[in-house]
């Protein structure tokens, strides 16, 4: 009987604790990222960070429990994290076209 929660990976076995933590420092390098940094493109690159270790965990449960919809919820995810990215860096372009804004507390003028 095969074991569920072990992930084979060349000749060494991982279980799926190993991709939760990974998945857990992951997320929260992303979120201490995008409270401390100002940047506006190294928040939106901390939020990828987030996205991503949210799809890992994903993938680590999916194949833990041998069911494919949480890998096809994770490429749906990837798919709205690569929307979201395209959408965000053209408007920080735009804003960095118009005025040179470093810090995102600079950008109060948005409001409508």
């Amino acid at each position: 009987m095969p074991d569920y929660g072990q992930f084979h990976v060349g000749t060494s076995t991982l279980s799926t604790t190993w991709f939760l933590g990974l998945g857990a420092i992951l997320f929260g390098l992303g979120a201490i990222g995008v409270v401390i940094r100002r940047n506006p493109l190294v928040i939106l690159i901390c939020i990828e960070l987030m996205l991503n270790a949210a799809n890992l965990t994903l993938v680590a449960f999916s194949r833990q429990l041998l069911n494919l919809e949480g890998q096809l919820f994770a490429l749906m995810t990837m798919t709205v994290a690569a929307a979201e990215a395209v959408v965000g860096l053209a408007i920080l372009v735009d804003i960095f076209h118009r005025r040179d804004v470093e810090d995102v507390d600079e950008l109060h003028e948005l409001k409508g």
